[in-house]
């Protein structure tokens, strides 16, 4: 499990909640294998009585929320289960797709695997609305606003749009090179040329809820290093107005 400082990644405090932008490859509960390294476990050794308000995929980056006392938790567990929880996702998708307010509503069930899959007459009500944001020649950078929180949820709602997320391998996504795009691109002979991403493209950009007293509350997690360059060699070599 990859290694990470709790208290370097924390990006919002205030008397009842605490926020990280949590790294991708960092589970946010306890894996039975490997180091004592979860997110869950970090923040006990900064403030023992922190809890998470939910979770986020393994390789997911991002806004991650946590309580500081019983209360504070009961109160966004609240707001979560009536929905009254904004979360925005940043997706990067194989192929080019301009769509605004795209709204997809298909039922989803977790199956023996683990995975998800699209079940229209078992599966529980899932909605995602998905806009562009940016084109490529290959790729687009998406925003998802999940209304519901089910596993995998927007991986599997743009993997049924065609649009699967890049080296998402699980739900269709390809594992994105450079030597595709940059023309000048020279191999290492010696090495083998890494993937400009090393985890399937998504990041929870930003949660919005009201706190306890009713004021607002919006926690943005700038782009990881991994996604944020992923982007910018994106721009560079893989321009929609490229000639």
């Amino acid at each position: 499990m990859k290694n990470f400082k709790f208290k370097e990644q924390i990006i919002f405090e205030n008397t009842n909640y605490l926020a990280i932008s949590k790294p991708a490859g960092v589970s946010s509960l306890h894996e039975r294998i490997g180091l004592a390294n979860s997110v869950i476990e970090q923040a006990k050794k900064y403030n023992e009585n922190l809890q998470l308000c939910h979770r986020l995929d393994k390789e997911t980056s991002g806004v991650l929320l946590l309580s500081k006392h019983p209360k504070a938790y009961s109160h966004a567990a609240v707001s979560f289960e009536k929905r009254k929880v904004k979360k925005v996702y940043h997706a990067i998708s194989d192929g080019v797709h301009s769509v605004k307010d795209l709204l997809i509503d298909l039922p989803l069930i977790t199956t023996r695997s683990g995975r998800s899959a699209i079940n229209r007459q078992k599966g529980k009500p899932s909605k995602t609305t998905v806009n562009s944001i940016e084109n490529f020649c290959h790729f687009t950078l998406l925003e998802c606003r999940p209304e519901s929180g089910r596993q995998h949820q927007i991986r599997i709602h743009l993997a049924s749009q065609n649009a699967p997320i890049t080296a998402d391998e699980i739900y269709g996504g390809k594992i994105p090179f450079l030597s595709r795009f940059k023309r000048s691109f020279t191999a290492n002979k010696r090495e083998e040329e890494r993937p400009m991403i090393e985890r399937f493209a998504l990041h929870a950009y930003s949660l919005e809820l009201n706190d306890m007293d009713g004021a607002p509350m919006k926690i943005v997690a700038d782009y990881p290093n991994d996604f944020g360059v992923f982007v910018k060699l994106l721009r560079k070599y893989d321009k929609a107005n490229r000639s």
